[in-house]
């Protein structure tokens, strides 16, 4: 099965139905089902300010490293200022994403949790778990 490693608190996010779109400076071809693996770092956790995504994860259960839900990859957008300027239509997704043009939008749908997490380290890229 594929699998993202995405920073906390956003993997966590994505499977609670909070966000659905990942941001990345990279493209994919990949479509179909992926694991949303919720990885060991805390940088991002560190810098995030935003009085917004602050109260969306006050209280939240972080986890880091599992993979934590599963997620059909339906569509991968290089973003346009006619793309960020939709995609601001949806405050809590967009301040939950770095949306620049040429970077792309990974959407996901489907999005369920796992019954139980997977221990597990991440990778960079897209990788295979076994």
């Amino acid at each position: 099965m594929k699998v993202i490693s995405i920073q906390e608190p956003y993997a966590t996010l994505i499977s609670l139905g909070k966000k659905q779109i990942e941001t990345r400076s990279w493209n994919t071809n990949y479509r179909g089902e992926i694991y949303i693996h919720a990885s060991l770092s805390k940088k991002f956790l560190k810098e995030v300010t935003d009085e917004e995504v602050l109260m969306l994860i006050d209280n939240l259960k972080l986890n880091y490293g599992k993979i934590i839900c599963k997620a059909k990859l339906k569509d991968c957008v290089k973003m346009t200022k006619d793309y960020i300027k939709e995609i601001k239509k949806n405050k809590q997704e967009y301040i939950l994403g770095i949306y620049e043009e040429g970077r792309y939008a990974w959407i996901l749908e489907e999005i369920e949790c796992l019954n139980e997490p997977i221990e597990t380290k991440g990778k960079l890229g897209i990788w295979e778990y076994k």
